[in-house]
């Protein structure tokens, strides 16, 4: 920087040969003393060693002189006054170079340092220079400091001593030496100054951290060139890179000032190679618990193998967040799913584990697990080559034998599969656009509290969020959208699923998914599902729907309450039990379905919305809430909102208890269910034997189990019309389904009752 070439600020004052008016034996100030026809100044022209200059004897004790112009004193600008001086005759003096400081008004600013070093001239003709910077920051070689207050100065010299010596001095120069203090001035460090090469084959490690020593609050400056690490580098200096860095998988960057994805960027000049380092560091420095994508869109052209990116560890479980930003994915053939298929033999009595499995070492840890007597969402834990074993994350509800299984491992974009466990991870403000390409995320075996809030998955090609083990344990999801990529196949055509989890405690809240074959299949219990739109439909007319949630466990435990339940099912089932008969336990227990909106439109009218799915002999209803949910089809109507699917069994009626049905509303349904369910009998011809029928409308095909009330809602007469006064006997469970009740009087009797029965 030079204000005189950027600016055409003039700092050097007219030499001594174009007149000595401007030229103060005082202060420099205005209507004082000048050297004009003074009798101690005179011009020499023709000096052997300056040329033109000025010949001045010394009268005063301190003999000033001082250039008459104001010399302006800027911020960040430094001057240097140089003289150049010689003794001719006389006595010897001392020599300094002087200013000084005035602001508007000729006003004196005081208090400041005015004079610069003294040099004595210690022989006659011998040629002396004296300097001194002056500026407004005290920096290292600033003989005066002079802040922020003084406008110009007039500067010049001052010759000290005995009187009665003649010295030459030579033009005074006064120059813009600001350059000097640049490398101070400025808020960086360049690598390269701490020997940093940036040929791409020198190992540049030590210099970035002598650069980031040397900093002292500055930034470091990575200029340009590609710069080798041969070791991990830690800044605690904030970075800037017109550069680019190289480094081994094992070598660690660590950015602690400036710690997000738009600074990696730019040390690594690729994207995925940022975002892998990036999160390597994540987990490895204590300084950031978050990694702010800066709002960047990242474009992936292949799986992310994350525990891949940071080898120094295999599990984590300190809270850790990725935010802000979208991962876009593109590419081809690095997205086609593995599959493999393979013999082996499972044994119910070991649930989770498939034995003898043939080309093991080929099967895939998270691949999805198809084959007679295999539920959905079952995938691979883990494995065992020397034993042959492949630990499954479900067990076979129907898989008794050896047979051929077809393992097909779909392809993440972020996939924590490769860590034994994960905990406390969290996604925050970031879209996986998948573009029909890549699946979403695959969690790690094992851990608890993964957290997804306010994301997108976008059109994932097979699945958006898989576990593969218990690493769903507590796992939270909120505020989401599951955008689907089979919007345009018909809805039993689909394959693709939003969520699935295998442990306990999962919540599901104020999420929105669209048009997959399952928005979430949930294998644990106490799970929460609430708030949550998802929708399912198709343009088919008579429409078959799919599950909405699955509910994989038939002891449960499970509210689904305040969503929008919208051209899908709730389907229960317990495909999980590797022994599916029933021989003891809850069967289908603890399951609440509450304040939810059903809606359907265009479907078959067998459809409906709650559905039980036994595997298995033997199984009834141990724990179930149906309360203030509102029944809706649209474009057709259906028969109920209830239906037991038998594919496999049906439910035992005879048996079960704490169901209640109660509170719904039903629009365009064929026939409501209640329970307990009040039926108003009108018996207008005298029997003893008075039949009351449910009409199905007790929940899931139900039987009359018992009666909790009879109440006469008109007289009880007999065939002389006299008042009957006793009450009747009930027999339960009457007619081919079990679901009538009789009542038996007396004598025969006519009137009205009201009945309130109960199937469990």
């Amino acid at each position: 920087m030079n204000k005189a070439i950027t600016d055409g600020v003039l700092f050097m004052p007219p030499e001594f040969g174009d007149g000595l008016d401007v030229w103060s034996s005082q202060d420099g100030r205005p209507g004082q003393d000048t050297y004009e026809n003074a009798v101690n100044a005179a011009i020499v022209p023709a000096d052997q060693d300056f040329g033109g200059c000025l010949e001045l004897l010394k009268t005063a004790s301190t003999q000033k002189l001082r250039y008459m112009g104001e010399t302006p004193i800027l911020p960040g600008c430094y001057l240097r006054i140089t003289a150049r001086v010689k003794a001719v005759s006389g006595n010897l003096p001392s020599v300094r170079i002087a200013g000084w400081a005035g602001q508007g008004n000729d006003t004196y600013v005081s208090g400041l340092t005015e004079v610069g070093e003294t040099v004595t001239l210690d022989s006659y003709g011998e040629v002396v220079e004296v300097s001194a910077i002056v500026g407004t920051g005290a920096r290292g070689g600033v003989d005066m400091v002079w802040g922020g207050t003084p406008e110009y100065g007039h500067f010049g010299l001052d010759l000290l001593g005995a009187n009665g010596g003649v010295v030459r001095i030579d033009d005074i120069v006064i120059e813009d030496v600001t350059s000097a203090y640049l490398r101070e001035m400025m808020s960086w460090v360049d690598v390269k100054d701490y020997g940093a090469v940036g040929d791409g084959v020198t190992d540049d490690a030590a210099a970035f951290e002598a650069a980031d020593a040397a900093a002292g609050g500055r930034h470091v400056l990575v200029s340009e060139g590609t710069f080798f690490l041969g070791s991990s580098v830690t800044f605690d200096s904030r970075v800037t890179f017109e550069g680019t860095v190289t480094m081994g998988t094992d070598s660690i960057l660590s950015l602690t000032r400036n710690f997000d994805l738009p600074a990696y960027i730019d040390a690594f000049g690729d994207e995925e190679l940022a975002f892998r380092k990036a999160f390597q560091s994540l987990l490895n420095n204590a300084d950031h618990e978050s990694l702010d994508m800066g709002g960047r869109r990242i474009v992936i052209t292949g799986p992310i193998d994350l525990q891949a990116a940071v080898p120094n560890r295999t599990q984590y479980a300190q809270r850790r967040v990725i935010a802000n930003g979208q991962f876009y994915v593109s590419g081809d053939t690095a997205w086609e799913p593995e599959v493999v298929t393979s013999q082996a033999t499972y044994s119910p009595s070991d649930g989770r584990t498939l034995r003898n499995v043939t080309n093991v070492a080929n099967i895939p840890v998270g691949a999805l697990v198809t084959g007679n007597g295999v539920g959905r969402e079952v995938y691979v834990h883990s494995k065992s080559i020397g034993a042959q074993e492949v630990t499954l994350s479900q067990p076979l509800y129907d898989a008794d034998g050896t047979q051929n299984f077809t393992f097909t491992r779909f392809r993440y974009l972020l996939d924590f599969s490769g860590f034994t466990k994960i905990s406390q991870f969290q996604l925050a403000n970031v879209e996986l656009l998948c573009n029909g390409l890549a699946s979403g995320i695959m969690l790690a075996p094992n851990g608890v509290v993964f957290h997804l809030r306010d994301s997108f998955i976008t059109r994932p090609r097979d699945r958006g969020i898989t576990s593969i083990g218990e690493g769903c344990q507590g796992m939270l999801i909120d505020r989401c959208q599951f955008l689907t990529g089979e919007g345009d196949l018909r809805a039993q055509d689909r394959t693709s699923v939003a969520i699935n989890c295998n442990a306990n405690d999962v919540k599901l809240r104020n999420n929105r998914a669209s048009q997959f074959r399952h928005f979430a299949v949930i294998g644990g219990t106490n799970s929460t599902i609430t708030g949550n739109h998802f929708f399912q439909g198709d343009g088919q007319s008579d429409g078959v729907r799919t599950g909405g949630i699955v509910l994989a466990q038939g002891y449960t435990s499970t509210t689904i309450d305040g969503n929008y339940v919208d051209n899908c099912t709730i389907e229960w089932t317990n495909e999980y039990d590797s022994e599916p008969d029933f021989t003891g336990g809850f069967s289908f227990g603890a399951l609440s379905v509450t304040d939810n909106v059903f809606l359907s439109g265009d479907v078959a009218p067998w459809f409906a919305y709650l559905v039980i799915k036994p595997f298995g002999t033997g199984h009834s209803i141990t724990g179930l809430n149906v309360s203030g949910n509102k029944f809706r089809s649209i474009n057709g109507s259906i028969d109920r909102v209830d239906r037991v699917d038998t594919s496999f069994a049906d439910l035992d009626m005879t048996r079960g208890k704490n169901v209640v049905v109660a509170g719904n509303t039903f629009h365009s349904i064929g026939t409501p269910i209640y329970n307990p369910l009040v039926v108003e009998h009108g018996q207008k011809t005298a029997s003893a034997t008075w039949t009351i029928d449910t009409d199905g409308e007790l929940p899931f095909g139900g039987r009359t189990r018992r009666v909790e009330a009879v109440v006469a809602t008109s007289r009880i007469r007999d065939g002389s019309n006299q008042t009957v006064y006793s009450t009747p006997f009930v027999s339960l469970e009457q007619g081919a389904n079990g679901d009538q009740v009789v009542l038996n009087w007396e004598t025969p009797v006519t009137g009205d009752v009201s009945v309130t029965l109960r199937m469990d």
